[in-house]
């Protein structure tokens, strides 16, 4: 699956807020949001106001960066969450955080979703003692997430594990840091994925108009 591989600062500007897609950095003073509070490129610091079709396309387009996902894939999951019973913008943010790249980067293991990506891509994670090497594979409830053994000595993996020590763990997920293993306990109740703030009705209303 093919994936954005320009600056991701210009992203978090582009929308206005900071969508931790750099780790440690966006928790420092080196943050581009912090330091340039404006839209990138030569007419970045003018003056406009969105229209109701901008507002639901920069929200559209901030979901779908935050998961690090293309065009095709993020409308894929708008597709499935219409289909369900249930409000369709809480299915598909609960599809979109079941994601194994993003379990394993709530659970501590990577500092952000492209890191975590990359380690179940490169064979690093065993899903209930199996590799899955499928960044998109859905986790289910009771599911076990683990570093593989070998994979446990990865610099990155260890820092990583330190850094999420001074973050809340998310309630769904239980982690146990000298095992590098995690528990998937439930659906993410979505009153707790308020960082960055994602306002999915506006992404629903986009699609469906």
């Amino acid at each position: 699956m093919a994936r954005y591989l320009g600056p991701v600062c210009r992203l978090c500007r582009r929308e206005g807020t900071k969508l931790y897609l750099k780790g440690g950095r966006c928790f420092s003073e080196k943050c581009a949001v912090t330091r340039r509070p404006y839209p990138p490129g030569q007419h970045g610091q003018g003056r406009y106001k969105l229209s109701e079709y901008g507002l639901r396309l920069r929200e559209k387009q901030k979901t779908r960066r935050i998961y690090g996902l293309l065009e095709k894939q993020f409308r894929s999951y708008y597709t499935q969450a219409s289909s369900v019973k249930g409000r369709t913008g809480e299915e598909m943010i609960n599809m979109l955080e079941r994601r194994l790249d993003n379990v394993v980067h709530r659970s501590g293991f990577a500092v952000t979703r492209a890191q975590a990506r990359q380690l179940v891509r490169h064979n690093h994670i065993h899903v209930n003692g199996k590799r899955v090497n499928i960044p998109s594979y859905r986790v289910s409830p009771g599911d076990k997430i683990e570093v593989r053994e070998k994979s446990q000595k990865i610099a990155y993996v260890k820092a990583a594990l330190d850094s999420a020590q001074t973050r809340q763990v998310p309630s769904w997920v239980e982690v146990d840091q000298e095992k590098f293993m995690a528990t998937f306990t439930s659906i993410p109740p979505r009153e707790e994925l308020n960082e960055p703030m994602i306002r999915e009705q506006y992404v629903v209303e986009y699609y469906s108009r």
